[in-house]
C-alpha cells in the first residue's frame, strides 16, 4: 500500500531541509501524543543509521516500531525503514529548489506486510483507503504552513 503526498512551501531548501530534519521536536511531538519514543543513536545531526525506538497503541493495542534513518542526503531527500511486528514501512522525503524562496515537499510512504495479522490490519486500512489517504494530504499541508511560520518567524 502506498501513499504520496506534496506541498509547496514557502522558504528555501536548506531551512526546510533543516526544519524537518529537527528530531528532537518530533520526539516531543510524538511523546505528546502518547508514543513513546527512545534515540537508540548519538548525534544531532541528521545522518544515516539515526535510529529509534517507538512504542505506542494502535487499535487498542500496544505496538512496537524501530524506526532507521537509512539515507539522508543534505539538503534533497531523507528515507527512513521502519519495522514492526509483521509490518515493513518506508517513507521517503524529497526536497527539491523551485526557487531560491520556494521548496517543494514531497513524501512517499510505503506499507507491507510479512505476517497474517499484519496482512488484516493492512487490507482493513485499504478499506479506508480514501480518507487515510485525504487525511493523509491534509496533515501534510498542515505541517507546510507550520514549516512556512517557523522559517518566517526564525528569519
Amino acid at each position: 500500500m502506498q501513499f504520496s503526498a506534496r506541498e509547496d512551501i514557502e522558504a528555501p531548501i536548506h531551512s526546510v531541509f533543516d526544519m524537518v530534519a529537527d528530531f528532537d521536536r518530533f520526539e516531543r511531538m510524538a511523546m505528546r501524543r502518547g508514543v513513546d519514543v527512545r534515540r537508540t543513536t548519538v548525534g544531532v545531526a541528521p545522518s544515516a543509521g539515526m535510529a529509534w525506538e517507538t512504542e505506542f497503541k494502535l487499535r487498542g493495542k500496544p505496538r512496537q516500531m524501530s524506526v532507521l534513518l537509512t539515507d539522508c542526503d543534505h539538503p534533497s531527500q531523507m528515507r527512513f525503514e521502519a519495522t514492526g511486528k509483521g509490518m515493513i514501512g518506508v517513507t521517503v522525503v524529497d526536497f527539491m529548489a523551485l526557487s531560491q524562496h520556494r521548496t517543494r515537499l514531497n513524501v512517499d510512504l510505503s506499507l507491507s506486510a510479512k505476517s497474517l495479522p499484519a496482512r488484516l490490519l493492512l487490507q482493513s486500512m485499504k478499506l479506508g483507503q480514501a480518507r487515510f489517504r485525504k487525511r493523509f494530504q491534509m496533515r501534510l499541508a498542515e505541517f507546510a504552513r507550520e514549516l512556512e511560520q517557523r522559517h518566517r518567524h526564525g528569519a
